[in-house]
């Protein structure tokens, strides 16, 4: 009767589970019914977190009686001791209790420490099973991510019907050795098995298909109850965790930092309207040799590449379109049929394509901020398209070399708020979400017809928020995401990408994140008039000082250009006749 339940009760109960259980928290009892009666309708296999309540024993009542009404959940009951990284803190007799209560008020399942279940008298598991109860040992590492055969192995011999080891990620590779692991598990016993950390992200999406019986999930942002761990409807709709497969090919945005990057929700949206099994991932990293093992190992069929590794990887590529080689810089990876890495560079049409439907790049005055690799896209870009480009860089080297490399022209901070620009453009992370305030320029030096902010999260950065209150007009970072984004979807899957559906999730996205009484304007693009002649250089290498550009220039800003609803055509084909493209550009060097 005994082997008879410990082999039944584990398939009997994976008919039920589904590869998503939601952790239910709370401080009161009616506050863990609560959670549990809205998670419940979306996904009915729970996990309650009785350590996080003061009383647990005296919460067996309502929790009872909860899921007497609800027949349809199944349930986990776990109160993890203090020690082992829980809220409870009572001693092992005391868990116990709580546990053999909760198997008695219908929990289908117990979850019991390792370290707990490994000083269990002959007998004491078997009291849970007796009522009615299935058994899932745990192991839980708050460090680091090593000996997962050990522990596999010292947990095996207690006979529980699931396996649960989680330990922390520290790197992406850390994954690797995760789902390694799972993979050879998969047939010795029922393994549950995710990393927990910001790392760790990769294995609570794909460790299912490596072997793993389920994954965890919040009850909703802000509700976590371990680290890392994401919220059950992102879960569910953005990763369609469902429907992750073997055949499922895997995507991610690469850098650091990348928590709150927006490109996970936008690229799987589109994924999913195109109907593609494809997933897209956040793969933070510091180093590109954890990436690159992470992309040979899993492995990555595409990377969206952002800071620190837009140049870096160039020589990591087995060819790059002549856009990244010119540059030096690559944003978008493709792993061709033959196996091989391929870079683009989507980057430039991203920055290029918003200001051509504003104004005449030919000739037009723009001032860069920044020389890293978006900064490089925006500059070879703009000087393809004839525009009299200058460089202003924290650090002047740096910018020097942008400068001799694209035939542009680097200026001095202090020469800055004496100039008029007809656009100026920051492809610097100042200003981003997870960044520390700094100031790009002050409000006097922000002499332009136009500026246009690269960094889209939150829309309103101080740059943006400047040049508003200056009545300038502006294009926000938003534009440039998407567009960028798009054109790396058609790279990767060879279809038109959905950009309109891109485009209204991450306005949707930055809507949530900043409150529902902020709204992030989108218009149709306002284009400036064509400017008036060049005035005299300003650069380094020249400073004389040159006065303002006449006030008629300037365009009245009543139109605040954000993001266009639809796509513009493209506006290159109306430009000036070709009597007025012998700009000077040509002469400078």
């Amino acid at each position: 009767m005994k082997a008879h339940t410990i082999n039944v009760a584990p398939q009997f109960l994976r008919s039920r589970m589904g590869k998503l259980c939601v952790a239910i928290g709370g401080s009161t009892p009616n506050e863990m019914v609560e959670q549990a009666t809205v998670a419940v309708k979306e996904t009915p296999f729970l996990e309650f977190r009785l350590d996080y309540l003061q009383n647990p024993l005296a919460a067996m009542p309502r929790l009872k009686q909860f899921l007497a009404e609800r027949s349809e959940a199944t349930a986990v009951a776990t109160c993890r001791r203090a020690s082992n990284g829980g809220k409870f803190k009572g001693n092992v007799a005391a868990e116990m209790e709580v546990l053999q209560k909760a198997a008695s008020a219908g929990f289908q399942l117990v979850d019991i420490e390792m370290q707990t279940a490994l000083t269990l008298k002959h007998g004491e598991m078997d009291a849970i099973r007796a009522a009615g109860a299935a058994i899932i040992v745990s192991y839980h590492d708050f460090e680091a991510t090593r000996d997962l055969d050990g522990t596999f192995e010292k947990i095996l011999p207690l006979g529980a019907e699931f396996v649960k080891i989680v330990p922390t990620a520290k790197c992406l590779a850390d994954n690797i050795t995760l789902m390694r692991f799972l993979e050879r598990t998969v047939d010795k016993a029922n393994v549950i098995g995710i990393c927990m950390g910001d790392y760790g992200v990769i294995s609570r999406v794909l460790g299912v298909r490596a072997g793993s019986v389920f994954t965890f999930a919040a009850a909703a942002p802000g509700a976590e109850t371990g680290p890392g761990q994401i919220a059950a409807r992102t879960l569910r709709e953005t990763y369609r965790i469902e429907q992750v497969d073997a055949a499922t090919k895997v995507y991610g945005v690469a850098g650091n930092p990348v928590k709150h990057s927006l490109s996970p929700i936008m690229m799987n949206t589109a994924f999913r309207r195109e109907t593609e099994n494809r997933v897209y991932l956040g793969l933070q990293t510091s180093k590109l040799t954890d990436l690159l093992k992470l992309v040979n190992e899993i492995p990555l069929q595409g990377l969206s590449i952002t800071m620190p590794f837009k140049e870096e990887i160039l020589k990591h590529l087995a060819k790059t379109d002549p856009l990244s080689a010119k540059i030096g810089a690559c944003n978008t990876v493709v792993r061709a049929q033959d196996g091989n890495l391929y870079g683009f560079n989507t980057d430039v049409a991203g920055i290029v394509g918003p200001l051509e439907k504003r104004l005449q790049l030919r000739g037009a005055k723009v001032l860069v901020l920044g020389a890293g690799g978006a900064a490089r896209a925006a500059v070879f870009g703009l000087k393809d398209k004839g525009a009299d480009v200058y460089i202003l860089n924290r650090t002047a080297p740096t910018a020097q070399k942008l400068a001799r490399q694209a035939g542009a022209k680097t200026i001095k901070r202090e020469a800055v708020a004496k100039t008029q620009f007809d656009v100026i453009l920051n492809a610097t992370p100042i200003g981003q979400t997870g960044f520390k305030t700094q100031t790009l320029l002050e409000a006097k030096e922000l002499n332009a017809r136009l500026v246009f902010d690269l960094v889209y999260n939150p829309v309103e950065t101080p740059l943006i928020r400047m040049a508003r209150q200056k009545g300038i007009p502006i294009i926000t970072g938003i534009e440039m995401f998407v567009h960028q984004g798009a054109r790396q979807f058609e790279i990767w899957t060879g279809k038109p990408a959905p950009e309109q559906e891109m485009l209204r999730v991450v306005i949707h996205a930055l809507q949530q994140q900043q409150g529902s009484t902020h709204q992030v304007a989108v218009a149709t693009p306002a284009r400036l008039a064509e400017p008036v002649a060049e005035p005299e250089d300003v650069a380094e290498d020249a400073p004389t000082v040159v006065k303002a550009a006449p006030a008629k220039k300037a365009v009245a800003p009543a139109k605040k250009a954000a993001v266009p609803v639809k796509k513009a055509a493209a506006p290159a084909k109306k430009a000036a006749p070709a009597k007025k493209a012998a700009a000077p550009v040509k002469k400078k060097k």
